[in-house]
């Protein structure tokens, strides 16, 4: 990860940790064969969507439509790959972590540093109040909490995330305001970490970083536009439900999730074939307990801590995916 970013994430004020959490201190061996072989094919599910789509539409027409479905599957998968770059696991080496996350951000989209920098503040105040989009609270209007909580898992998260990138184009000044307004100081930490994102929109080298790597992504995608024509209509529904499923899958590991619960996540059971897809984000709580930890080892964590002490059966991941529509609640810490 990003020094600055993890030296400005450590100078914060501790977060609040739930009883019985564990942070773990010893190192796993990053699988390379896994990570090279994921990457290979999140290489030829792009080379598809964004260069071979179009002209498969042009020769086959209809047809072709149902290639948007192992597309909009590949979802988890790119994340992953970048999601275990920001934590320095899907490369021995740094360099390579964030050349290859930052290349899988453009050809998604996103912008990489404020998403690195968002999941690493994510990880150390999560469910904190600026991270908690589920909750109903007296300080906002329960319709107006309901209206943004649905628009988030439609899509919006990951719209917003495509929007970031004009605060660097702003002045600097104007951009750190609008940021730390937008986060709020609610809670006990919420000044360290309305601080922090201040700071990181007024980064002269992260502002640089972020508009380079716009204006990249922008080009990527007026040249794929370009070469679908008349079928471009397809490469956007399909960027909008790849962004459905990701802002539907970073809510669900914390929707409902109470300040007690240890790392403040859930862990959820998926059939064998969808492991890799998912890239073991379904153990999405020892995730949180054991950052460092490679995704391909979290399952031996998951059965060493079911052999040791029992546990309760995971939800399943899928149905648990549609009961986020059932809402935002109030939260209760000691309940999960």
């Amino acid at each position: 990860m990003d020094r600055s970013a993890a030296a400005q994430t450590a100078s914060a004020t501790p977060p609040s940790v739930a009883p019985g959490a564990r942070r773990s201190s010893k190192r796993t061996a990053i699988n390379a064969r896994a990570n090279l072989t994921l990457l290979a094919l999140m290489t030829l599910a792009l080379v598809l969507q964004l260069v071979v789509w179009p002209f498969l539409l042009r020769a086959w027409g209809a047809p072709a439509l149902l290639l948007m479905v192992p597309l909009v599957i590949s979802t988890p998968m790119h994340w992953g790959l970048i999601h275990e770059a920001i934590h320095g696991q899907l490369f021995a080496e740094r360099r390579w972590n964030e050349t290859v996350a930052r290349a899988l951000a453009i050809a998604f989209a996103l912008p990489f540093d404020a998403v690195r920098f968002g999941h690493l503040m994510h990880h150390r105040f999560t469910r904190e109040p600026f991270d908690r989009p589920d909750v109903l609270d007296a300080t906002t209007p329960h319709w107006q909490t309901r209206v943004s909580y649905y628009a988030r898992i439609l899509g919006g998260l990951y719209v917003g995330e495509l929007a970031l990138p004009a605060l660097a184009f702003l002045p600097r000044k104007l951009a750190r305001s609008q940021v730390m307004r937008a986060i709020g100081a609610e809670g006990p930490v919420g000044a360290d970490v309305q601080r922090l994102f201040g700071g990181f929109a007024a980064d002269p080298a992260r502002r640089a970083r972020i508009r380079r790597d716009a204006l990249l992504a922008l080009a990527l995608f007026a040249v794929a536009f370009h070469f679908y024509g008349r079928w471009w209509p397809v490469l956007a529904e399909t960027m909008y439900l790849r962004g459905v499923w990701l802002s539907l899958a970073d809510n669900l590991p914390h929707h409902g999730v109470g300040l007690d619960v240890p790392g403040r996540a859930r862990n959820f059971r998926v059939p064998r074939g969808w492991q890799g897809v998912l890239m073991n984000h379904h153990l999405h709580q020892w995730h949180h307990q054991h950052p460092t930890v490679p995704w391909t080892a979290l399952p031996a964590l998951a059965r060493e801590a079911h052999d040791n002490a029992g546990a309760t059966p995971a939800p399943a991941y899928f149905g648990s995916v549609l009961r986020q529509f059932k809402g935002p609640g109030a939260l209760d810490a000691t309940t999960s």
